[in-house]
């Protein structure tokens, strides 16, 4: 299968690795509001290789753990996915209506910003963070 063309936004493009990329990817658009801009379809195992996604005007990357090429499948710690949106309380709501787990809820922080966290069922966790309310 070829690979489609779409431009790659952003100077790091997040890659991860999930028990369910495409499962992940459904969540994300409603959780995040993101866009599939390709997948390759699953294989005999139900895996997803890759999924392309676009999220507020970045691109985010996704795969199923593939372990007999050496990407297995671990769990997400030790860092955030990062939103920089103009009102992280509607973000942060819908993306805990969606199911996310809210971590932090938002918060004017004494650095300036307003500023939110929240874990998905995939154990990712996304921040956002956005100027303080008037």
């Amino acid at each position: 299968m070829e690979q489609p063309k779409i431009p790659v936004k952003g100077g790091v493009v997040a890659y991860l690795c999930v028990e369910g990329a495409q499962k992940a990817s459904d969540f994300y658009q409603k959780a995040f509001g993101a866009t599939q801009a390709h997948v390759y379809p699953p294989d005999e195992q139900g895996r997803t290789m890759h999924v392309h996604l676009s999220i507020n005007d970045g691109s985010v990357m996704l795969s199923d753990p593939y372990p007999e090429h050496n990407c297995g499948y671990e769990p997400a710690k030790g860092f955030s996915l990062m939103f920089p949106v103009q009102d992280v309380d509607s973000w942060f709501d819908r993306a805990v209506k969606a199911g996310c787990t809210g971590n932090m809820p938002p918060t004017d922080m004494f650095w300036g910003d307003r500023y939110a966290q929240c874990k998905d069922p995939f154990g990712v966790t996304w921040a956002f963070v956005g100027p303080k309310k008037g």
